[in-house]
């Protein structure tokens, strides 16, 4: 019994941690580009909205932080920051590389 109390609450304390909000710095992109916008379209903001517009269930907002790529939740508010350094805060799940998005603001 003690066993699998133990057991519980040490599996709640990792998916607690797991789920912890984090704070990641990159710069906002489409799924489509990602760090290379090569579509020909110019400036690269420009390049970032078109690209989501082409097909919004297709290609994504992402962050692109050093080589990773995360999608974001939030699908509307990186359109302001598209092509720019920002800093998110919220949970990364890290299976899907879904970041759950509770603040997306400029980066210093």
């Amino acid at each position: 019994m003690k066993r699998a109390i133990l057991g519980m609450v040490f599996a709640s304390a990792i998916a607690a941690a797991a789920d912890k909000a984090q704070t990641f710095t990159g710069v906002i992109t489409d799924t489509m580009c990602g760090a290379k916008h090569n579509m020909g379209i110019k400036p690269d903001d420009k390049c970032v909205r078109e690209c989501v517009k082409m097909d919004p269930k297709k290609w994504k907002y992402a962050l692109l932080v050093g080589s990773e790529m995360y999608v974001l939740s939030d699908q509307q508010t990186p359109e302001k920051f598209a092509a720019q350094k920002v800093k998110v805060t919220g949970t990364l799940y890290e299976k899907t590389k879904i970041l759950k998005a509770d603040k997306i603001e400029a980066a210093k």
